[in-house]
């Protein structure tokens, strides 16, 4: 197929075309925005700052890392989103619109990968304990990073390849906020079912296969914790239970959006605002709210740092 591509631009209709909800929006998302990055950042420095050998485990170098994705990846997103609110036309470039949708896959593809190798972690903490910290090590867990990271970049090209080399006759509407796959399928000429049935394998039927290793593995540990004690019990299922919650807002999403046929929903911009916006601000507070060495650090970082203004105003 000869690529016929006659479009230099996308418009986006954007949320809604109401100025005075685009206006609350506008205020509502920037508040979000800057919640996630100081949730975010916050997480990285307690855990790579913080001298707390309690946060120099495995599970708290994989949660930074994961603090980070989600910051970097609100950070591709939200910005033009923002933007887009008070914008009287909303316009992206061509080349724009296929470096949103790789950086949505990429990060996405890394941040799926990334709770895989945290649950893994967690079932060799809890089901292996005595190996944990030989299976563990600090060599193993900086290549199961590097993995993550390589595996998102490999998911994010093949994907923007594929949207990069479809025909674009026009028309250039995308009925959505952002570049996605699906309403930008809507836009090619050519069949877009054989294309749709790609996207399914790709990216539909990935998240499912690791949302049912993840599920897999949370009851493994769960049903492991019946021959622990009451206090070992508490505190396994404290942990999975920020894992789990944070699992199913990823994921769920993540299959209502691609396990399916080539169409759209009116529900799916709402959808995208929860996995774009609303999950990356979430997944800061369901960690430092249920876990206890997270919570005493941060007030350890806190009172050092009043102890250090009030010496400076001395």
């Amino acid at each position: 197929m000869g690529q016929v591509n006659n479009v230099t631009e996308f418009i986006l209709l954007g949320l809604t075309q109401n100025p005075e909800v685009q206006k609350l929006l506008f205020v509502v998302f920037t508040v979000i925005y800057l919640l996630t990055l100081a949730g975010n950042l916050l997480i990285v420095v307690i855990v790579t700052i913080t001298a707390s050998p309690a946060l120099r485990s495995p599970m708290y170098f994989f949660l930074s890392f994961l603090s980070f994705i989600d910051g970097c990846y609100s950070s591709t997103m939200t910005p033009k989103i923002i933007i887009d609110l008070l914008a009287k036309k909303k316009t992206i470039s061509f080349s724009g619109c296929m470096t949103q949708l790789f950086a949505e896959h990429f990060f996405g593809g890394v941040e799926i990968l990334l709770l895989t190798v945290m649950a893994y972690d967690r079932y060799v903490a809890i089901c292996k304990p005595l190996h944990y910290m030989i299976t563990m090590n600090q060599r193993v867990c900086g290549l199961l990073v590097a993995v993550a990271w390589t595996g998102g970049f490999l998911h994010a090209l093949i994907q923007t390849l594929f949207m990069v080399w479809l025909p674009f006759c026009g028309p250039n509407i995308i009925d959505h906020f952002l570049c996605d796959l699906f309403p930008l399928l809507k836009l090619t000429c050519t069949d877009t079912q054989t294309l749709g049935i790609f996207v399914v394998a790709n990216s539909g039927l990935m998240c499912m296969f690791m949302f049912s290793i993840l599920i897999t593995s949370y009851i493994l540990i769960l049903c492991s914790l019946r021959t622990r004690s009451s206090e070992g019990q508490r505190k396994a299922l404290s942990t999975c239970t920020s894992h789990i919650t944070v699992v199913v807002l990823f994921f769920v999403p993540c299959i209502f959006v691609y396990l399916r046929p080539v169409t759209t929903f009116p529900i799916d911009k709402a959808v995208a605002v929860f996995y774009t916006l609303i999950t990356p601000m979430l997944n800061p507070l369901i960690y430092t709210l249920r876990n206890a060495e997270v919570k005493h650090a941060m007030k350890k970082l806190w009172n050092k740092n009043v102890i250090f203004d009030k010496n400076s105003c001395g």
